[in-house]
């Protein structure tokens, strides 16, 4: 079975700043991580590797030190990974985003299972997953929290509901995206990580021609939506003081909830 990863690397901060003037994140001097949910889909593959014949190939769309999260993806298990890094892909959206992971995909080949985290924290909208898979025409389960069975037909997952989960039959070659799960992602294993630092490293660097696409169907041109402008907002807290004694207090409370319209 052929697994593929999407990951992606970001900011190991909830702190982020915003450059005044352009309205980009200050990324520089900030510390970056793989996103937490794709650690989850990366630990679910390699444990599937450890139960079934599987090959995990892990895949991100980033700057080139991007390469430092593709490293430590092969540290814990994953057998190979790609790197899709152009100037080309700067200012993606999740639609240029999705067609450039797809087009990367059909360039590796044969593939059974793709695995992705639920969203990333640094943008939070949950469309990347789907997108790809709509793209490859693949069936999809989101908000998957583990996984009971696989074989070469099909998969049975749960998927995670506000109020329990369902149980999902799904057959392959299909997408899943996954959120935490009861077993926490392993550590890298040194080994490992030496081997992907040498230069026969099972990494491959592609651009924009290597997987075959024009310039205007990525980054900021093939973007179907653009951000106008990124501000962070002011929250300013207002207190008032109700007097007089208890029951008039609370029915004059309940009159300013339902003037608002809270209840």
């Amino acid at each position: 079975m052929n697994i593929i990863v999407l990951i992606k690397q970001v900011p190991n901060t909830t702190d982020v700043k915003l450059d005044p003037k352009t309205g980009n994140l200050i990324r520089e001097g900030i510390e970056t991580i793989i996103n937490p949910d794709d650690l989850h889909a990366l630990e679910t593959a390699v444990t599937l590797k450890e139960t079934i014949d599987a090959t995990v190939t892990v895949l991100t769309m980033g700057p080139p030190q991007a390469i430092d999260a593709l490293s430590e993806a092969i540290g814990m298990g994953a057998d190979k990974a790609v790197l899709l890094s152009d100037k080309a892909f700067a200012g993606a959206d999740t639609w240029a985003t999705s067609y450039t992971l797809g087009k990367a995909i059909q360039h590796i080949g044969e593939f059974d299972l793709i695995l992705a985290g639920r969203q990333a924290i640094d943008g939070d909208t949950a469309q990347v997953g789907p997108q790809v898979a709509d793209f490859l025409g693949l069936p999809q389960v989101t908000y998957v929290f583990d996984i009971e069975s696989v074989n070469n037909d099909h998969i049975v997952v749960k998927r995670r509901l506000e109020d329990g989960y369902e149980r999902i039959q799904c057959n392959l070659p299909a997408l899943l995206t996954l959120i935490p799960a009861a077993k926490e992602p392993r550590y890298p294993l040194i080994s490992r990580l030496l081997l992907a630092c040498r230069e026969k490293a099972p990494i491959k660097i592609w651009n924009a021609a290597d997987i075959r696409v024009t310039t205007a169907e990525i980054g900021l041109d093939g973007s179907l939506t653009q951000v106008m402008k990124t501000f962070a907002p002011k929250f300013e807290r207002q207190g008032q003081l109700l007097e007089g004694n208890t029951v008039d207090v609370v029915q004059n409370l309940v009159a300013q909830f339902k003037e608002n319209k809270l209840i």
